[in-house]
């Protein structure tokens, strides 16, 4: 079986069901020294802070990454792929993390 192609996908892109189920809008964290933080332009459009002041990726109203471009499971881009967090470049296609996505958002 061939892995899911990540420029088509974007399920991994999104906020995951247990995070919705329980209330939670913060998405991937964004922790200090990450290359994004060093671009105030990106810093202001794609992250947001939490009550505690940990910042993630900003979410936007559909709980997708605002970073995301395109419609899942057609074409996707990430207009931060250079500068996206570790938190991003650790989820593998497909790997479980990809493969629960996927179900999440109808694309198994």
């Amino acid at each position: 079986m061939p892995l899911p192609d990540c420029q088509r996908c974007g399920a991994c892109c999104t906020n995951p069901e247990e995070n919705r189920r329980e209330g939670f809008r913060s998405y991937v964290e964004v922790p200090r020294g990450e290359a994004i933080l060093r671009r105030p332009d990106l810093v202001k459009r794609y992250t947001i802070a939490d009550a505690d002041g940990v910042v993630h990726l900003r979410l936007d109203p559909s709980e997708r990454c605002a970073a995301l471009r395109g419609r899942l499971g057609e074409r996707v881009s990430c207009a931060i792929y250079a500068h996206r967090p570790r938190g991003c470049r650790l989820v593998e296609a497909g790997s479980p993390r990809c493969l629960v996505a996927r179900r999440e958002r109808g694309l198994a």
